[in-house]
């Protein structure tokens, strides 16, 4: 057994890079070494461990990557320096022979971390990308009042664009028994939300034998826990039980988050997605029919190799006719390894710039009009923290709408509820008054 005695009183920076799943993995390593006597280091303090979670879904992520990670050596020049996460995963020499870097962790070690940094404290700097298999169960609390709580990990899905499955393995999760515990400990903790993490949660059983309904059936029983959002699902897997499952649920709110990537289909075969444009139409009449209220969010990819002009116009008008609140817009980037560098017709940076332009430009439209309907109507906030300086603190309805009140610090992680008024200076939030 290694003493880890020597991390006592160490001080450690972190930094995260991507996706909601990435911070809750971070939180659990930052818990791992606070129970070995490390605490975090302050704003100015210098660190004297660092530790950085990549992400690699896009050469701009990996450009990020590099660039946090030589900052952090030069704000911290003495630190013993750990980069983990999915860049650290596809590219480890890349980033070991980063000056600076002590240790890379692939993402089988993100739950060895002390035996790794301990072993790297004595001289063992070793690259660490071992096949992937286990899962590391994950649960934090981030800056605001959510919990992020990892049911799932890795996918079998491959897309001919991502390069997920070689960065993260296979798909794989937690029991539902350990999943429920992790809750119950965030309810006795004060957690009011836990969102829904994983990288294909849809997916969920593939280790345990158990489905993503019969988790969202036991989470909803968990006293305490108001609200949970359920981060990402694939629409072929958001099946129509679990949308009414969640229409009637006690906790389970108005909102989904749904990767369509492009409203073409023959784009759509081109990226092997499991779905036409026709099977996501269905899952929105159906979310919108139990749930006319709710917030759809959804995830397009534009200036894929394949979309022609007339593909990505074909795709603009299913986005525009379809009804969802949002779209989170990515630019399409060329990733090493993978099938789509087979396809032809590459589209140039300016044409992608300009069709994700196009479909901003829809998606603000879309989102304001969904605000708008809520004007003048009573919702319930969840309302977050903010600094006694600040005249307003921010909150979200339970259908995910971004809402301003009076700031009032007694009612942080409270749920109250707001008269809904009309939009803040800056157009993405709803004034609101607190209901006596």
């Amino acid at each position: 057994m290694i003493d880890s005695s020597i991390l006592q009183g160490k001080k450690a920076a972190f930094f995260t890079l991507g996706c909601k799943l990435n911070f809750a993995e971070t939180s659990s390593i930052a818990q791992q070494l606070m129970r070995h006597g490390v605490r975090k280091a302050e704003k100015g303090e210098r660190a004297d461990i660092c530790v950085v979670n990549t992400c690699s879904v896009t050469e701009v992520a990996d450009h990020k990557c590099r660039q946090a990670i030589h900052r952090l050596v030069k704000q911290h020049p003495d630190a013993f320096v750990v980069v983990t996460g999915c860049y650290a995963q596809l590219k480890p020499q890349e980033v070991i022979d980063t000056p600076g870097v002590d240790l890379v962790l692939g993402s089988e070690e993100k739950g060895n971390v002390i035996p790794a940094i301990m072993s790297g404290m004595t001289g063992a700097y070793t690259v660490k990308t071992a096949d992937i298999q286990s899962f590391v169960p994950s649960c934090s609390r981030g800056d605001r009042t959510r919990y992020f709580l990892k049911v799932q990990d890795g996918c079998n899905y491959y897309c001919t664009y991502c390069t997920i499955p070689i960065a993260r393995g296979r798909s794989r999760n937690g029991s539902i028994s350990s999943l429920v515990r992790q809750a119950e400990e965030v309810a006795a903790d004060g957690g009011k939300e836990i969102v829904i993490t994983g990288v294909n949660i849809g997916d969920f059983g593939r280790t345990t034998g158990e489905t993503f309904l019969d988790l969202v059936k036991a989470l909803d029983k968990v006293e305490g826990i108001e609200r949970y959002r359920i981060s990402s699902i694939e629409p072929n897997l958001l099946t129509d039980e679990i949308i009414e499952f969640c229409a009637g649920s006690r906790a389970f709110m108005p909102h989904f988050h749904i990767p369509l990537q492009s409203g073409c289909d023959e784009v759509l075969r081109l990226m092997h997605r499991h779905y036409d444009t026709q099977l996501f139409r269905s899952k929105i009449d159906k979310i919108r029919d139990v749930m006319p209220d709710a917030f759809i969010g959804v995830d397009v990819i534009v200036g894929t190799r394949g979309e022609t002009e007339e593909y990505f116009q074909k795709a603009y008008d299913f986005m525009e006719s379809v009804d969802v609140s949002q779209f989170h817009v990515f630019s399409y980037s060329e990733r090493s390894g993978t099938k789509a560098l087979e396809i032809p017709h590459v589209v140039s940076p300016q044409e992608k710039h300009a069709r994700s332009q196009r479909v901003l430009a829809l998606s603000e439209r879309k989102t304001r009009d969904f605000y708008a309907r809520f004007i003048g109507t009573e919702r319930r906030v969840l309302l977050e923290h903010s600094s006694a300086r600040k005249p307003i603190m921010n909150g979200f309805t339970d259908n995910y709408i971004r809402v301003e009140v009076p700031n009032a610090p007694e009612m942080d992680n409270r749920i109250v509820g707001v008269k809904l008024g009309g939009f803040n200076n800056k157009g993405d939030a709803l004034c609101g008054n607190l209901l006596s």
